[in-house]
């Protein structure tokens, strides 16, 4: 039996929370409303939370600092909802482990759309995986696809939810080159006119967890004015 994901929406504007609420409705998830932070994460235990929509600028706990919480805790997708609409807020989202990143006004279509994408990618990342390689030995990295883990000389190292699917995809074939393009549609399954900034954050966050040395990286490399490959 197929659940209804269960979204928490959590901005101090209500008429934007109610806006938001009545897209998803339609869409047939279940929704929790807040105004503020000071309950996010008693919020996401007691309802079985799926997916965060939040806002960044909000008194109190702001949405980078909410973020932070979560991200303490839990993996689960968490789109940032905000009016600030410059590069340096966004990476400074995503760096902080934002699952995506939505300005306001908003199209009431492109955020469902974005919500869907998140919850397809949950989706995916959470099924378990059949193939019996399931051991990627890079020397001092070791990729378990089975237990979805990733050890680092030994020491575990935690990924968000893409940047696995990021290692996955250009681990699973080594020397493969992968353009921005064909990584974003691999790993976030739509299509964007400009890819680049979300890409290289994710890379360079992804580099600084597995490289020993992220500004000379021996796995993770640069095709330059081509993309990225993966080296054993």
């Amino acid at each position: 039996m197929t659940t209804t994901p269960h979204i928490l929406v959590v901005d101090d504007e209500q008429e934007i929370t109610d806006l938001i609420e009545i897209y998803l409705i339609q869409e047939g998830y279940t929704v929790e409303k807040r105004y503020d932070a000071s309950t996010l994460i008693d919020d996401i235990d007691h309802f079985h939370i799926d997916l965060v929509l939040l806002d960044v600028m909000m008194p109190g706990i702001d949405g980078i600092e909410a973020l932070k919480l979560v991200r303490e805790k839990y993996n689960i997708p968490v789109i940032l909802v905000s009016a600030k609409t410059a590069d340096n807020d966004k990476i400074d989202g995503l760096l902080t482990g934002a699952d995506d990143y939505i300005t306001k006004p908003f199209n009431a279509m492109e955020l469902v759309a974005r919500v869907k994408a998140q919850l397809r990618r949950a989706q995916i990342f959470n099924k378990p995986i059949e193939d019996q390689s399931h051991i990627i030995v890079a020397t001092d990295l070791i990729i378990d696809t089975k237990k979805k883990s990733v050890t680092v000389d030994g020491k575990q190292v935690s990924l968000t939810r893409i940047e696995y699917e990021i290692l996955i995809l250009l681990a699973s074939q080594p020397g493969t080159v992968f353009s921005i393009e064909d990584i974003f549609e691999s790993v976030w399954h739509e299509k964007s006119n400009n890819p680049a900034n979300t890409v290289m954050v994710h890379i360079r966050k992804l580099r600084e967890k597995i490289e020993r040395q992220p500004r000379r990286p021996v796995h993770i490399k640069t095709a330059w004015g081509n993309g990225y490959k993966f080296d054993l």
